[in-house]
């Protein structure tokens, strides 16, 4: 495909007008304010439009999906044990693959080209992801609260074992197998190690919850003399590329040791304040060089996947804590839902509109009312912008949603299953 007289934001969010980007296979290949010599197929004219880096959706539990609005106004612990671990414990694969397509085709309207996961049943999430084109890095949360028991037998730790030789680097690399210690609070040291030498020997990322509620916080150190961090720094859970999900109470040398080992913070802001768990300290790990993403976290605590909307409330939530309007620019926000996403997944040849990189590329409106004047294209995006203004959105190349059509995915009968899933589990409480 050549995208024709279309604005762009550039590697560094900078926007260029007129300009000419062709796709050959997989790969971005041409970028020009000259229309190239070289056919790259079919022509989209981009007048009135803007190309840009598909977002990348750091932390997320994608099936729960079902869950949308079924918990509201609840502490944290009553939304848990009234709704969603009841509502959990009578799902099947079949729902949790209804689920997880209905949440792609949602991410897909929304421009996110790729997700980090953690649930279970999650051969039925694979073949979500293989059969709709997307991207994902999967993982199989691990938990354990027996000190009796064998790590290597448990069911969480097998299935991995099993989703890593069954489906790492399946359809093309899109999708990757993390190692995925739920918590420190829903584990045990000897759990901790023996993933965390999993991962080592096999060189997979980790995708784990850290310091999400204050609760989880102090009692950690309470059992430990160490903060989750510290608590997951010494069971070597961080010693290969590790992505720590929330780190809402973060303290001390938390932020050195992130730094240190080189482990992405995914930052949940609307799943945080929805919950009352607080706010991350976006600006002071970015001050630190940490790598921060931006994920949404479940829909049942987010209630959407519109990573625009995160985008926005990453950008704004520690201005108003901080009483700091200068705190994390939208060129900050934009890095964190785009390249610092891939990044973290251990995509390194993704997440930039630049030549050489991967075709995962969305297209807005720049049309509609909200999105003018324009005295700073990036700005916009990140503070006028509607997850709606998606017009196209394409990974490796591959249109995947354009202009209100699901190209790989039948949504009609997709809706009608999660709707009929969720239907059968309630019947089942």
């Amino acid at each position: 495909m050549l995208f024709k007289n279309i604005t762009l934001l550039d590697e560094n969010f900078e926007a260029r007008d007129n300009m000419y980007v062709g796709i050959k296979g997989a790969f971005i290949d041409y970028i020009d304010n000259i229309e190239p010599k070289t056919d790259y197929g079919e022509v989209y004219d981009g007048k009135g439009k803007l190309l840009m880096s598909g977002f990348y959706n750091s932390h997320a539990h994608t099936p729960m999906t079902l869950m949308r609005g079924y918990g509201e106004n609840m502490s944290l612990q009553d939304w848990l044990t009234k709704r969603i671990f009841p509502f959990e414990d009578k799902l099947d694969g079949d729902a949790v693959y209804a689920g997880m397509l209905l949440g792609i085709a949602e991410s897909l309207r929304f421009g996110v080209v790729s997700t980090t996961d953690m649930y279970y049943f999650c051969d039925d999430m694979a073949r979500a992801v293989l059969e709709s084109g997307v991207k994902n890095n999967l993982g199989r949360g691990v938990t354990n609260f027996s000190e009796d028991a064998d790590v290597e037998n448990l069911q969480g730790f097998q299935e991995t074992k099993r989703l890593v030789e069954a489906y790492h680097n399946a359809g093309d690399g899109r999708l990757k197998v993390d190692v995925s210690l739920h918590a420190e609070y829903t584990s045990n040291p000897k759990t901790a190690l023996h993933l965390a030498e999993y991962m080592k020997s096999e060189g997979l990322n980790m995708h784990v919850h850290v310091s999400e509620t204050e609760l989880e916080h102090e009692e950690c150190k309470k059992r430990h003399r160490l903060t989750p961090t510290q608590y997951l720094s010494m069971h070597g859970v961080f010693d290969t590329s590790a992505t720590a999900a929330h780190c809402v109470w973060l303290e001390g040398e938390d932020f050195d040791i992130l730094k240190e080992k080189g482990v992405t913070v995914a930052s949940c802001p609307i799943s945080n304040l929805k919950l009352a768990s607080g706010v991350c300290n976006v600006p002071l790990l970015l001050k630190k060089g940490d790598n921060v993403a931006i994920g949404t976290d479940s829909v049942a605590s987010n209630n959407s996947l519109n990573m625009i909307e995160e985008m926005k409330v990453f950008a704004l939530v520690n201005k108003g804590k901080q009483y700091d309007p200068t705190l994390i620019t939208p060129v900050e926000a934009l890095k964190a839902a785009t390249y610092a996403g891939a990044k973290a997944q251990g995509r390194e040849d993704c997440g930039k509109l630049a030549v050489g990189y991967k075709a995962d590329l969305i297209v807005l409106d720049l049309s509609q009312p909200h999105m003018h004047p324009v005295h700073n294209l990036a700005n916009n995006v990140v503070y006028s912008a509607s997850g709606s203004d998606v017009l196209l959105t394409m990974v490796d190349g591959k249109v995947l949603y354009r202009d209100g059509e699901f190209l790989t995915i039948d949504i009609e009968k997709t809706v009608y299953e999660a709707e009929k899933a969720v239907k059968r589990v309630l019947g089942k409480l």
